[in-house]
């Protein structure tokens, strides 16, 4: 399991039910956690089901753009 900071841009607080929405529809995605005042999403996920550009699509495709990521992977063997 990995974490991953993804910055998002322009986002506001009544974007936060969309975007969670999106991300969990990403195949590998265990946890979402949406932080919009600071326009980040910290996903959880399964690194051999999921990816950075599988994200990225998810949120191009929903009409948000995702910035540059904090690489802040953590795996976590459960």
């Amino acid at each position: 399991m990995i974490n991953r900071t993804i910055a998002i841009a322009d986002m506001k607080k009544e974007d936060e039910d969309r975007i969670n929405e999106v991300l969990y529809d990403v195949w590998g995605v265990r946890n979402v956690t949406i932080h919009p005042h600071k326009g980040e999403a910290v996903v959880s996920f399964d690194e051999d089901a999921a990816s950075l550009i599988d994200f990225e699509q998810a949120i191009r495709d929903s009409g948000f753009v995702m910035e540059e990521t904090t690489s802040q992977n953590e795996r976590q063997d459960l």
